[in-house]
């Protein structure tokens, strides 16, 4: 599967795309690891553009930002200074001994993992880099949302927006594959520039809370929340003082773990 796209290859149009005026992702990722006592160290796998580690590195944690995408990690290191950034595949990683006391994975990133020993290799990479007693802090698409409603096809979503003085265009369709647990997504982007119309697909993971759970369990984590809001990406969206939910029924879903001692 082709997980290029135009807005992994052009991070300055992924923030434009979905902008963050606010913080919102850095400051819920950060309420939780205060609120379950996580030490300063901290992993951001799949970092993308870097703003979430950057903030959080902002707030005093010695943060590294880990991806796999060349032009994500130059725009990070440019415009989001301050934690130190590595190219890292998220499906398999070995940063050395135990060093960080939490590992960040955020919007969707975790789900790029589409096997079970995709997901197992994820884990256990995660398990390889905490020291022990560590969190791992992830938000996601959830699977049982989607494949409830299997099959989709959901009307396509269109989105525009002007970026450095080019209106850019895109059309997004879903589709859900029940048998492979797979969704996929089509986006078409247009520009009034002149520049031909670019086709890209991608797909994730649609795994369920109750997997979630028991591969977490397997790689000797302890589930401390699972919910499907609020959070950075969902609506209404997490503000300062909210509380999980305690539901996994809505689209998103929200993990914290802590890797058991000894």
């Amino acid at each position: 599967m082709d997980d290029a796209n135009l807005l992994t290859d052009n991070a300055a149009l992924y923030e434009a795309r979905f902008p963050d005026p606010v913080n919102l992702a850095g400051r819920w990722t950060e309420d939780s690891l205060r609120r379950y006592g996580a030490g300063p160290r901290v992993l951001d796998i799949g970092c993308g553009t870097g703003r979430d580690a950057a903030y959080l590195h902002a707030t005093g944690r010695t943060v590294t930002g880990a991806d796999l995408s060349l032009a994500m990690l130059a725009h990070a290191r440019r415009e989001h200074p301050g934690p130190e950034y590595l190219r890292a595949d998220l499906r398999e990683f070995d940063l050395g001994a135990p060093r960080f006391d939490a590992v960040v994975c955020l919007d969707s990133a975790l789900l790029y993992c589409r096997t079970d020993a995709e997901l197992d290799s994820f884990l256990a990479s995660c398990r390889r880099c905490l020291a022990s007693g560590g969190l791992l802090v992830a938000e996601m698409r959830n699977g049982a949302y989607f494949l409830r409603r299997a099959p989709l096809p959901t009307p396509p979503s269109v989105h525009t927006f002007t970026h450095r003085g080019i209106a850019h265009r895109s059309v997004t369709r879903l589709r859900v594959d029940p048998a492979a647990r797979l969704l996929h997504r089509s986006r078409t982007w247009t520009t009034d520039d002149g520049t031909p119309p670019v086709e890209q697909r991608s797909a994730w993971r649609l795994l369920r809370p109750e997997e979630l759970r028991h591969a977490l369990t397997a790689h000797g984590f302890e589930v401390l929340a699972l919910h499907d809001g609020p959070g950075p990406r969902t609506e209404p969206p997490w503000r300062e003082g909210d509380l999980p939910s305690g539901a996994t029924d809505a689209d998103r879903l929200h993990v914290i773990a802590r890797l058991i001692k000894g």
